[in-house]
């Protein structure tokens, strides 16, 4: 798929739902400090790889780290609201 196909999933003349992020891009050999945002519609953008975010997911922040495949998509799908059922047997 066609990294701007992705990104124009919505009406032509609305364009992608974009949410302005600070982005601060660290000097080689420093520690990246992961962007906090309770933006979960946010679109990911191509500047976007390789940075840190924490995404609230309404309770806790979860890290994602940014790679290519994630590009397109939205920042909610990867910060998870529910926890999985586990079936537990009781006697």
């Amino acid at each position: 798929m066609h990294p701007t196909r992705c990104l124009l999933k919505r009406s032509m003349w609305k364009g992608p739902h974009i949410v302005p992020l600070p982005i601060v891009r660290p000097e080689p050999g420093k520690k990246i400090v992961p962007i906090r945002t309770q933006a979960r519609a946010a679109t990911i953008l191509p500047n976007f790889v390789g940075l840190k975010f924490q995404v609230y997911n309404g309770k806790v922040y979860h890290d994602v780290t940014i790679t290519e495949d994630m590009v397109g998509h939205k920042l909610g799908e990867f910060s998870p609201t529910r926890k999985p059922f586990v079936w537990t047997k009781t006697k």
